[in-house]
């Protein structure tokens, strides 16, 4: 019998449980017929960004007897406008020009983070080339670009302050299959001209890089994913989801009427098992922001789910294959350990909801005439999440760390994947583990990749 780790209650009566809680129910950002991004219009080289006005307040009214000695005076109000002012003059220096990205090429889906500026002064708009003022509407007024090409809204980070700059951070996907194209309305669009460097991170920062530079005539600033990762998450969870937490749990996720989606604080971190869910997944013991290591991973990730889901059911996007899972019923699909033993196989722990092995009625030609295409999407997601938590869980014993922070592309709209991976590590660890996620989800290397643009530490 094969191992059946995981597998959660609201799998035992099928497609009555497929559903998750309306509490627990995340919006669906953009749909199946999502357009694809056009690549950014970009032309003529844009100006110095003007310094900033001071953050301290000025000094209360005084006579300039005292105002003088108030300059004298460490700690007071005019010397800290004074320091603000070099602090200000200091960022003006360091930071890049804008326009400001960071770009997480994936195996699947490209990922861009995009800082629209706020606080532009009338005499920098006056200043600053048509091209940006161009690129910042065309952005900001549109949630689709083309015909797969999607910003995702319910994401964007209101009011960041970012190197002395106030702006919205902006969160952008389109499939990894379309990068080529983008790559060369680039250079239509004549971006080389703003920027000669680009901070990009993914595995596609390496098979672009020729590209961007012979088609595009850009220079890719190549940064490792994992350490984009690490600091992309840290920095997220420290600024927090527009006065909210960005990091949260599953209360009673096995119960579809219970279950409820609770903010979790996420104050002392380390050491924490990331565990990141793309195309494939890696597992991170992070004990410090400079101090982690991969555990392992496997190549059965949120490709192999939507791949498998392409060829047994003929869907064709992402959400389409969630959407039939929400319909189905792996357990037609499945064979459960009371299918082998008529119940429980009490003597190792194992209840008969149990799977014994994922697929395993498919050997049976009747069964396999019976079951719907919802079923096999149902399945396909169940077998993908079993194999990546029962991985996780024994990472995690043997690390010793008790939070496993999930992220990664794959929990995008993928509630069912969510409860599940929450139920399993609790049951599984009896209470010891806590299945953690965050609502950036996929965009952390991206947003690892502006830090580095803007070398904030």
């Amino acid at each position: 019998m094969g191992a059946g780790w995981l597998a959660a209650p609201m799998e035992r009566h099928g497609r009555a449980a497929a559903t998750s809680a309306s509490s627990a129910r995340e919006p669906v950002p953009g749909g199946p017929d999502g357009r694809r991004r056009e690549p950014l219009r970009r032309r003529a080289n844009s100006a110095s960004a003007p310094a900033v006005g001071a953050s301290a307040s000025a000094s209360p009214s005084a006579s300039p007897s005292a105002e003088g000695v108030r300059r004298d005076r460490p700690g007071s109000y005019s010397g800290a406008t004074s320091a603000s002012r070099q602090r200000v003059e200091s960022l003006k220096k360091k930071r890049p020009l804008f326009p400001w990205f960071g770009l997480d090429i994936g195996g699947t889906l490209v990922k861009l983070v995009y800082f629209e500026p706020k606080d532009i002064t009338a005499e920098e708009e006056e200043e600053e080339v048509e091209s940006l003022k161009s690129i910042r509407k065309y952005l900001t007024s549109n949630v689709a670009y083309g015909s797969t090409g999607i910003r995702d809204v319910h994401l964007e980070l209101k009011d960041l302050t970012l190197c002395g700059r106030k702006g919205n951070l902006h969160f952008i996907r389109f499939p990894t299959h379309d990068m080529p194209a983008f790559i060369q309305m680039g250079r239509d669009k004549n971006f080389s001209s703003l920027h000669t460097v680009f901070c990009a991170t993914g595995g596609g920062a390496y098979k672009f890089e020729q590209d961007f530079l012979t088609i595009g005539d850009l220079q890719l600033c190549k940064l490792d994913e994992l350490d984009c990762l690490i600091k992309g998450i840290l920095y997220i969870d420290s600024v927090g989801f527009n006065g909210r937490s960005q990091c949260y749990y599953f209360e009673n996720p096995a119960d579809c009427e219970k279950c409820q989606k609770l903010p979790f604080d996420l104050k002392n971190p380390y050491p924490l098992l990331l565990v990141n869910i793309g195309s494939g997944v890696s597992i991170l013991a992070v004990y410090s922001k400079d101090n982690y290591k991969r555990v392992t991973g496997t190549s059965l990730g949120g490709g192999t789910f939507f791949g498998l889901c392409c060829l047994l059911t003929g869907c064709t996007t992402f959400e389409e294959a969630l959407e039939m899972a929400s319909r189905g019923d792996s357990t037609k699909v499945d064979k459960l350990v009371r299918d082998i033993y008529g119940g429980d196989y009490e003597r190792f722990g194992l209840p008969g909801w149990a799977v014994a092995s994922s697929f395993g009625n498919m050997m049976s030609k009747e069964k396999r005439e019976a079951v719907s295409k919802e079923d096999l999407a149902r399945a396909t997601l169940i077998t993908i999440t079993n194999n990546i938590g029962s991985i996780a869980r024994m990472c995690a014993l043997n690390e010793n760390i008790n939070q496993v922070v999930f992220v990664g592309n794959f929990l995008r709209i993928n509630t069912i994947a969510m409860r599940l991976l929450a139920y399993a590590l609790d049951y599984w660890s009896k209470g010891q583990l806590k299945a953690l996620f965050s609502e950036h989800e996929g965009y952390f290397g991206a947003v690892g990749a502006l830090l580095e643009l803007l070398k904030i530490p």
